[in-house]
């Protein structure tokens, strides 16, 4: 009772309204009409909520607790997420095409068939991830922590992976002209990838498997191999 007066007083602009007392509102709308479109939910505590399908175009998200939310199929474009908490969350067919994920925790999120592209990854946390089918295309990946991921088909065509962590991963599908420069990818699976064009130069590929993937036009400059599984054979050259 005392939320819904709250929300009536508001709406007839009888009382003034902090930031918090915004985000509030915001998060009452959002669980209401399951839509809250280029709104501010900043830090908002939205653990565990039921967000399938939820219309969150270009919504305010930063440092939100979203961990194990049900954000399936959700509409994310170009939303803040910058350093949200989304650890455990289904993103399972979610649009976030030019979300901002920087820093974000996506540690253990399905993320399958995700739409990523454009989107800024820059040191976000996706260990254990689940990113099969989703597109990374021109994504920012700088500094990502992917350890653990499951890749799957997932597409990182001219994504910039530079510095990124990638250790035992599996990693399957295109990654076609992605930069993975100064990458640590020791252990990664990338067998039978298709890595054209990609750039590995002073990538960490010890342990690698890259048996059987296509690396035609691949630049492996100043790339360590060492135990390194690739199409023609164990590679020791950089032990």
């Amino acid at each position: 009772m005392k939320k819904l007066l709250l929300l009536l007083l508001l709406f007839l602009g009888l009382i003034s309204t902090t930031s918090a007392d915004i985000v509030e509102t915001n998060t009452l709308k959002l669980k209401t009409l399951n839509a809250c479109e280029s709104c501010n939910l900043q830090g908002a505590n939205l653990k565990g909520a039921n967000l399938k399908e939820a219309n969150l175009n270009g919504a305010n998200l930063s440092g939100a607790d979203l961990n194990g939310a049900n954000l399936r199929r959700a509409n994310l474009k170009e939303a803040n997420l910058n350093g949200a908490n989304l650890s455990g969350a289904d993103l399972n067919g979610a649009n976030l095409s030019g979300a901002d994920l920087n820093g974000a925790n996506l540690n253990g999120a399905d993320l399958w068939e995700a739409n990523l592209k454009g989107a800024n990854l820059s040191e976000a946390y996706l260990r254990k991830a689940m990113l099969a089918g989703a597109n990374f295309s021109k994504a920012d990946l700088r500094g990502a922590d992917l350890s653990e991921a499951i890749f799957g088909i997932a597409n990182f065509s001219k994504a910039d992976l530079r510095g990124a962590v990638i250790i035992n991963a599996r990693l399957g599908g295109t990654a076609r002209g992605a930069n993975l420069s100064g990458a640590d990818l020791s252990g990664a699976n990338l067998s039978y990838s298709n890595l054209m064009k990609v750039n590995f130069s002073k990538a960490n590929l010890s342990g690698t498997n890259l048996s059987g993937a296509d690396l035609s036009g691949a630049n492996l400059s100043e790339a360590t191999l060492c135990n390194t599984t690739t199409p023609w054979g164990i590679d020791n050259s950089g032990c």
